[in-house]
């Protein structure tokens, strides 16, 4: 059988994810000989053995030495065989329609980013983090209609499409960069409802932290490229800082949480947080010169 799809999975010292989201893939209502599943390792500190067991024997395990998600994904593009490429990060879980779905997506448009579930526990005893996250962490259509970029976790793009549009940047925000090239070629970008991975939610304070210092880093690196990059930066955290109050409205309407203690919760957790990246934010600008 022709392969239709290529599946490519950046990876980092994930062996536990990575085995789950294979492990979903295999069993994929798209005929498993028409797609083919390739990890891309970005230097994990594992030897890449490791990663090829934990992948199994319907998997390619590939290394790529420079540091950056994106690195990693346009490592496994480059040994694409497929006509179009499905992206998905190793710590989602594909739902068992997930490469039909975004197969008839991309049937209308150029590029599809598709939607992200938050993996959450039992109402009423979630952590400050995960209910905030349930809310916050992943609004993927607003990023695709109103931002004009597809988040590469969930994402389907035409092979001959994205070599056009040029690999993924190392060291900023990849996905934004990528899709700013796409969307200025007049490619069209689509959001997918119906094409779903989970992802799951944040559990710690740490965790969340680490994902936020991560972002703002890789934001102001790719703002301050723009006329007034800087300028934009701070009046952008200032915006941050004073979100909470619009966004308090969010979480009390938000019908992705049951329990009014979860509800307090996140906004704790989305006031403390705010405030976190607003100190982030000039941290980071002042720290990067």
């Amino acid at each position: 059988m022709t392969i239709r799809v290529s599946v490519v999975i950046p990876h980092y010292n994930d062996l536990d994810n990575l085995r789950q989201c294979i492990a979903l893939l295999e069993v994929q209502s798209l005929p498993r000989g028409s797609f083919e599943i390739l990890v891309a390792d970005n230097n994990s500190p594992l030897d890449i053995e490791a990663v090829a067991a934990a992948a199994g024997p319907g998997a390619r395990a590939l290394r790529e030495t420079r540091k950056g998600a994106g690195l990693a994904r346009n490592c496994g593009a480059a040994a694409a065989s497929g006509e179009v490429l499905a992206f998905i990060d190793s710590d989602c879980r594909p739902a068992a329609d997930w490469l039909e779905k975004g197969l008839a997506a991309l049937e209308s448009c150029d590029v599809v980013g598709g939607r992200v579930r938050v993996g959450r526990g039992k109402p009423g005893a979630l952590t400050p983090a995960e209910a905030f996250e349930c809310i916050f962490a992943f609004d993927i259509e607003s990023y695709v209609t109103k931002k004009r970029f597809v988040p590469s976790g969930n994402m389907f793009v035409r092979r001959a499409t994205f070599g056009t549009v040029g690999g993924f940047r190392g060291g900023v925000s990849e996905d934004v960069e990528w899709g700013r090239r796409a969307a200025g070629m007049g490619l069209r970008l689509a959001y997918g409802h119906e094409v779903v991975v989970e992802h799951p939610a944040r559990a710690t304070w740490t965790e969340l932290k680490a994902k936020w210092r991560r972002m703002s880093l890789e934001s102001y690196l790719l703002m301050r490229e723009r006329r007034f990059g800087r300028l934009k930066w701070l009046l952008r955290s200032w915006a941050v800082l004073l979100s909470p109050l619009i966004h308090v409205w969010q979480v009390l309407r938000s019908p992705e949480l049951e329990a009014p203690a979860d509800r307090l919760k996140a906004i704790a957790a989305l006031f403390a947080i705010r405030i976190w990246r607003f100190v982030e934010a000039h941290r980071v600008m002042w720290r990067t010169r």
